[in-house]
């Protein structure tokens, strides 16, 4: 399946999803980004070239682990993590930035601006800004700076400006609302390096190309590594970088379940979550560029979100998604709090691995189903970052008593030491 043939003449369109929604003034900035990013997605020095810098400067690509003792402990299917938090700077996120700091290159400007919820994106738009040389800001959510510092330290002390955003929720969505704001203000020198899939065209179909480099390894990984392709993946969408990068890995594999996992919250109920697409509250909508899901009330007011993942704290969600969603290729499920904090503990405990919270998620509804599973089929988690950032909003919500009285039934259950 061909993602990105508008074979319909509707460029940027995924089904009824997209598109193009900017101020006139950025007209000609977002041409000028298109034509550019067609002339490199055609030329294939540039994909190897970016590969290569990837390899060289990240350490792709990154391994596949067959978590055994949690495969074992649950009793059905076996577990597989893509591992995406041993990149450089810990997550995905330097896939997509370190590919449009190519593209920045090939423009001849000198300044980047991104914005950041969980601070992955903006401290790889940072580590990408030093390496190239180019002066960067980036806009966080008020809310997100205090709850991401380690994030933050990193990227001030890279040469980057964090702007604390106190507007609206102080959080992602404010923060992309400030970055449209400077880039009209600054197209001519600036590139905004969006952190995810969604936005205006080009950005949904640019990031999600950096991003496939995840879903070409481990396509081939799985083979080697588990004798086979999975038989479900499972990632965590919020604005669905990570999920469509691995996704296109197996797009073409009919067999295969997709399966995104959204921040389930406190649960059902406007205001409790960032679960646009599982909890069916989101509505059709045009916003920050893009017509999608959006979790608004009847005047297309946008609502607020929770979800202790600050990376997952979107009201939108990436427009080939959606389209996904709508022909019953990928499914969609809410992870709660409760469970993410759950699902940490027994990575941590039974494999030493520590996902971050939005990782986390995808963990969560994984164990939920691997148990119903055969143990002779395969379950794919994209690892998409490591919780070295999350220390703190961890060490508030672990309760040792929860993890241990899992382990212990589990254990009895399937007869484990």
């Amino acid at each position: 399946m061909d993602l990105f043939d508008f074979a319909d003449g509707r460029e940027g369109y995924y089904g009824d999803y997209g598109g193009t929604f900017l101020p006139e003034i950025l007209h000609s900035t977002i041409e000028a980004l298109k034509a550019e990013f067609r002339a490199a997605k055609e030329d294939p020095s540039f994909w190897q070239d970016f590969v290569e810098l990837m390899q060289s400067y990240s350490g792709r690509p990154t391994p596949v682990t067959h978590l055994s003792n949690l495969s074992q402990i649950l009793g059905g299917a076996q577990i597989y993590i893509k591992r995406e938090d041993l990149n450089h700077t810990g997550s995905h996120k330097i896939n997509n930035v370190m590919g449009q700091g190519l593209l920045v290159k090939r423009m001849g400007k000198d300044r980047v601006i991104a914005e950041t919820g969980a601070g992955q994106h903006g401290y790889a738009t940072a580590t990408m800004a030093a390496r190239f040389g180019f002066h960067s800001k980036i806009y966080m959510g008020a809310l997100d700076v205090a709850r991401q510092r380690p994030n933050v330290f990193w990227m001030e002390n890279m040469g980057s400006e964090v702007i604390a955003v106190t507007d609206g929720q102080q959080t992602l969505k404010d923060a992309i609302n400030e970055c449209l704001r400077d880039w009209v203000t600054n197209m001519d020198t600036t590139h905004y390096v969006l952190g995810t899939a969604c936005g205006p065209h080009p950005f949904p179909e640019m990031v999600s190309w950096f991003q496939s480099i995840i879903g070409k390894e481990a396509r081939a990984q799985m083979i080697e590594t588990a004798g086979g392709l999975p038989d479900r993946i499972f990632a965590c969408v919020g604005g669905g970088s990570n999920a469509i990068g691995l996704f296109q890995g197996f797009m073409d594999d009919s067999e295969v379940q997709l399966v995104g996992c959204e921040a389930g919250g406190f649960g059902p109920g406007k205001g409790n979550h960032a679960a646009r697409l599982a909890y069916k509250d989101a509505s059709v909508g045009v916003a920050q560029g893009m017509k999608t899901y959006f979790l608004q009330n009847d005047d297309g007011n946008m609502l607020e979100t929770h979800s202790v993942a600050a990376g997952l704290d979107y009201i939108g969600v990436n427009p080939i998604l959606v389209h996904l969603w709508e022909q019953d290729r990928v499914r969609f499920e809410a992870v709660t709090d409760q469970e993410v904090t759950e699902a940490l503990k027994i990575s941590m405990r039974t494999e030493g691995v520590i996902p971050a919270l939005e990782s986390a998620h995808g963990f969560a509804q994984a164990i939920k189903e691997a148990e119903k599973m055969r143990p002779d089929e395969r379950i794919l988690i994209n690892m998409s970052g490591r919780g070295d950032k999350d220390i703190f909003t961890i060490a508030d919500a672990l309760d040792d008593s929860h993890w241990k009285q899992f382990i212990q039934t589990k254990a009895e259950q399937y007869g484990a030491e």
